[in-house]
């Protein structure tokens, strides 16, 4: 079954056998612990990942504002090494984060019943010159 890119490895392709319960699984943990102790997001996947994408739209917002602050608020307290090695570890944390939003985009669409189809690109049945 196709799967597009972006689709977490951890998660079996939509209609697959406990294809949703990898998927509530996997989303589980990509949000804070606490969120297991709620019985109604196990129960409904679509409902879990929709606060998964609240989320971590809400973490990439605050690594984006940890970030431009980092130097400032960190340079009276930190070794210039250490202030550099945190923004650094913003540098990584940030794409990851965004990576992890749109891979819960992905498995969202397919818990709503959205079905991906592989597309081919136009140009990639040009002849050779």
């Amino acid at each position: 079954m196709y799967v597009p890119p972006g689709w977490p490895q951890e998660v079996r392709p939509p209609d697959s056998p406990d294809w949703e319960t990898s998927a509530s699984a996997w989303l589980l943990d990509a949000v804070p612990p606490d969120y297991r102790a709620y019985a109604v997001l196990r129960r409904h996947p679509v409902a879990l990942a929709r606060m998964a994408a609240h989320h971590v739209r809400a973490s990439i917002q605050a690594a984006r504002e940890g970030y431009r602050g980092a130097a400032v608020d960190l340079k009276d307290h930190l070794p210039p090494h250490a202030v550099e090695a945190v923004l650094k570890a913003y540098r990584s944390e940030g794409p990851r984060l965004v990576r992890l939003a749109q891979a819960i985009d992905l498995v969202e669409r397919a818990l709503r019943g959205e079905r991906f189809a592989e597309r081919i690109r136009p140009d990639s049945h040009r002849r050779p010159m």
